[in-house]
């Protein structure tokens, strides 16, 4: 074989690889990463919180548990007021307080510690001056600790350049590697990816992946894809059942009660 051929034939086992990867890797993504990680269920109910987290449950920064507002109200009602519902420490009322207690577990290698440390970098917030490269290389290590908010963090910044120079190639890569285990934010963001990559039909897949857990948004976009006609009523209707389905397995008495004393 000439020297051109070998190269030619180089190429080709090269091209061929990469194809059979990619291959490999879209039917992870779509077998795997259907259910939410334990890491989203309340610590004391071990119910799956709401959608979105931050908006039915809170973190405090002793034990970094994320407690639901259910069980943060049954607390209360308890006398257990300025505690910690998980942990029963004092909650700290200022910022550096705060930031000592998340400090001291990023000390002994707590994700979470060193994730929410990277986003106080990021931001500039309890007395640390803002410095993006360290907040990246925090989110970074809590990334490969498992930590799938770091992941799709990461691929936020990346992919919708905030703070950063666009990188969609590795935004995605940390998307893609959190909604294998079960993020739902990030599978969401793959739909929203593939929607605007015109390959509507991988998108109604995320999307319906991201629904059937409970997403809030997943089903309006599969709605507006049905209408644009880039979905089949079918798929629309099996997205309104599955949401209905994920959001009433969310739902507790408890939790109810506390979205009325909220609104």
């Amino acid at each position: 074989m000439s020297n051109e051929s070998a190269a030619q034939a180089a190429v080709v086992s090269a091209v061929g690889g990469a194809d059979q990867a990619a291959r490999s890797l879209h039917q992870s993504l779509m077998a795997s990463g259907h259910e939410r990680p334990q890491g989203d269920r309340c610590p004391i109910c071990f119910d799956l919180i709401e959608l979105p987290m931050y908006q039915y449950s809170k973190i405090n920064a002793c034990c970094l548990k994320r407690v639901c507002n259910g069980c943060i109200l049954a607390a209360r009602r308890r006398g257990m007021n300025g505690l910690c519902e998980f942990c029963r420490t004092p909650i700290p009322d200022n910022k550096v307080s705060t930031l000592a207690m998340v400090q001291k577990r990023v000390g002994k290698g707590d994700a979470r510690a060193i994730f929410i440390l990277g986003e106080k970098y990021f931001h500039g917030e309890g007395g640390l001056a803002k410095n993006v490269p360290r907040a990246i290389e925090l989110w970074t290590e809590a990334a490969e600790l498992g930590l799938l908010d770091a992941h799709c963090q990461i691929g936020l910044i990346y992919c919708n350049v905030i703070d950063v120079e666009e990188d969609k190639p590795r935004g995605i890569h940390h998307w893609q590697q959190a909604a294998m285990k079960g993020d739902v934010e990030s599978r969401h963001n793959l739909g929203v990816t593939e929607y605007y990559n015109g390959n509507y039909e991988l998108a109604v897949q995320h999307y319906m992946i991201s629904t059937k857990m409970g997403h809030e948004r997943s089903p309006n976009d599969i709605k507006q894809m049905f209408k644009l006609g880039h979905a089949a009523k079918a798929q629309y209707a099996e997205a309104l059942l599955g949401y209905r389905d994920a959001v009433e397995e969310m739902k507790s008495p408890q939790r109810e009660e506390a979205k009325r004393l909220t609104n």
